[in-house]
């Protein structure tokens, strides 16, 4: 055997060696996750209400290192204390969207005597189904009690010979109100076929769809007939709240929900209530389909506002999901097959739009909230631009984790070397001559950070440019194809991962704007810890954003160069929001998925910056207030408005 068949040899040896490796280091991550969920997992039960019963000695226990870990986080023990009593203000602020939002007498007449110049009907749909009577005379209260008087209530009653009470409460209400419709069915058709039955009663020109079990706020028809005058809008849908017991103000969740976000839908039917469409929507898209039985509803928004013109959020709690035993808003248990065919129908509906075959997971936060895995059409060069002064430990830290943990096989690194002094970077530099995927360009300029990236994106080769701070480490395997399996949407710009100081709280999990002391822009879920479900399970899916942060973020690099790159006027701050705006004013969507994850060194404790520093911070605060004015004006459409601009934990206002 001469010495070039041994060489083979050798090379194919340790190419099955490092196949073999590639596998079982992905299995530790796997092995890792799953210990880190159960780990999740088992801190809910220690912090649940029956353990800290049980062992009420815990508390004092551990009293010094929450006090510590809370002033850690908060500042002082002033600001520990200002977010208690804005968590106890917020209680309070609660009960506004209860019975405490219902309108006056005097609002309620003024709200009858308005004339919409389009005088809207609405048929409301409710498949009934051995309905208890209080929950069904609540309901059909609810309807009677609408201060906007256009419309009529359709009813099919599937409910069996035991619960005949239906039929009679039913009648009841007919005779007292000829806008009423009651039809009984000869057999149960399950609800998609009952609800298809009470629309075949429907006569309005808008289509509401009604649990049998829930309430309406007296005002929400007003509203919605309202936002079809003034916005020409064919699907709205408003916030919801869920209570308990016979109150709606025994208030267990408030849902206020961001503006129509086609990422957030797919991992979360986060509309779920109240919707209501134009009949020409309904007939365009279809009835409802018996198939998606139990998320029959998902599929339905999923198609309906596919094909909408104009899709509006009523940012008002005008919804009250009753929970109870058989609910699932109790329970998801009580209806194990809605999760199976919530998961159809979002795979079927991504398949329709892009012909694509994805993966539809339930996460750790909720059965039906859900990890889409994205097939990869193409595995297209992705050009990783990472500016560097010095900071050799850095810059070594971040290299070294994406060459040994990156599972995507074709990249390449350009680090954009900007006037170092040590010579220790410099010797860096040298041994990563070495390496072919690594390429050092030199910048000589002074220090901008939006010119400096254009300047590294000039030398780039690749489709994709992914802009990485030299701060950063790499945690998931596959965070390029995370990030990649959105950014290859047509649809989709920017797409940016989740990241965490070197504690495991969150740094970035997307972009506000308008929020923090500036009212500029900030992060939400700020400094939360890494295993927190997020408000109403957003740190658990996918979603549509207005901005991410430039410390990680991947985009085609023709949509790179249509809007221009980084604005350059912006030197330090905010240039990776404004360039996100500018994207979002193209016409694109930028996306946040926490299924990319990173550590970001960047200093969480570091102060407000002083002296030339914080003047030139303020200077590019008033230049991003007044070139975007307008979209602060109109506030964050993926923040609702109740929620304060104080916090970024969803603080309701």
């Amino acid at each position: 055997m001469d010495n070039q068949e041994l060489q083979n040899d050798y090379k194919k040896l340790y190419e099955a060696e490092r196949e073999k490796t590639e596998v079982l280091l992905s299995k530790i991550e796997e092995s890792e996750k799953e210990i880190e969920e159960l780990r999740f997992k088992l801190d809910r039960i220690k912090n649940s209400f029956a353990w800290k019963l049980s062992v009420p000695l815990r508390k004092g226990l551990h009293f010094y290192e929450k006090t510590r870990d809370r002033l850690t986080r908060y500042g002082s023990i002033p600001g520990l204390m200002r977010k208690v009593r804005s968590k106890i203000q917020e209680r309070k602020n609660m009960k506004r969207h209860g019975t405490a939002s219902f309108p006056t007498p005097e609002e309620a007449k003024s709200q009858r005597e308005t004339v919409f110049e389009h005088k809207v009907k609405f048929s409301i749909l409710v498949p009934l189904y051995n309905t208890p009577e209080k929950f069904l005379t609540d309901m059909l209260d609810s309807v009677k009690n609408q201060t906007y008087e256009n419309w009529e209530l359709c009813l099919a009653d599937g409910s069996d010979h035991e619960h005949a009470y239906v039929g009679e409460i039913c009648a009841k209400y007919k005779a007292e109100d000829s806008r009423i419709v009651y039809h009984v069915l000869d057999h149960n058709y399950g609800i998609s076929g009952n609800t298809n039955e009470c629309l075949k009663l429907a006569s309005g020109d808008y289509i509401g769809l009604f649990d049998h079990d829930d309430i309406l706020h007296p005002a929400a028809l007003f509203e919605y007939a309202k936002a079809i005058n003034e916005t020409g809008a064919d699907y709205i849908y408003c916030d919801e709240i869920t209570f308990e017991g016979d109150s709606i103000d025994h208030m267990i969740v408030l849902h206020f929900k961001p503006d129509f976000a086609i990422d957030n839908l797919r991992g979360n039917n986060y509309i779920c209530h109240f919707s209501a469409f134009s009949r020409e929507l309904l007939d365009e898209a279809g009835v409802f389909r018996s198939a998606y039985d139990g998320s029959q509803d998902h599929d339905m928004i999923l198609r309906l506002t596919a094909k909408a013109r104009k899709v509006y959020h009523v940012p008002k709690a005008l919804y009250y999901w009753r929970s109870h035993k058989a609910s699932v808003a109790q329970d998801i248990n009580a209806k194990t097959y809605a999760v199976d065919a919530a998961k159809r129908a979002v795979h079927d509906h991504i398949l329709d739009v892009y012909g694509m075959d994805a993966k539809v997971e339930s996460t750790r936060a909720f059965p039906t909230i859900f990890r889409i895995r994205y097939p990869l059409l193409e595995k297209p060069l992705i050009s990783i631009v990472i500016p560097n002064k010095d900071h050799m430990e850095d810059l070594s830290r971040c290299v070294e984790s994406i060459v040994s943990k990156s599972t995507y096989p074709n990249y390449e690194i350009i680090v954009v070397e900007n006037n170092s002094e040590t010579k220790e970077i410099f010797d860096y530099y040298k041994a990563l001559e070495h390496n072919e995927r690594i390429r050092v360009v030199k910048y000589e300029g002074d220090f901008n950070y939006s010119r400096i990236n254009n300047f590294g994106v000039s030398f780039a080769g690749g489709k994709y440019v992914l802009l990485l701070n030299n701060d950063m480490k790499i945690i998931t395997r596959e965070w390029m194809e995370e990030l990649l399996m959105y950014a290859q949407r047509p649809d989709v710009a920017a797409v940016g991962g989740k990241l965490y100081y070197a504690d495991n709280s969150i740094q970035h999990a997307g972009i506000v704007i308008g929020l923090g002391a500036h009212r500029a822009a900030g992060h939400t879920h700020y400094k939360d810890d890494k295993m927190h479900l997020g408000y109403m399970g957003r740190l658990c899916y996918a979603q549509d954003v207005t901005a991410v942060t430039g410390a990680c973020l991947l985009v085609e690099r023709k949509q790179y160069e249509e809007i221009g790159g980084l604005d350059e006027t912006f030197s330090v701050a905010f240039n990776d929001v404004d360039f996100c705006l500018k994207l979002r004013k193209a016409g694109y969507l930028n996306v946040f998925t926490p299924f990319c994850e990173l550590f970001h060194y960047e200093s969480k404790t570091r102060g407000m910056e002083e002296g030339e520093k914080l003047r030139r911070f303020q200077n590019e605060v008033a230049l991003f207030q007044k070139k975007w004015r307008a979209e602060l004006e109109a506030g964050d459409p993926y923040f609702n408005p109740n929620f304060s601009l104080d916090y970024s934990d969803y603080t309701i206002k």
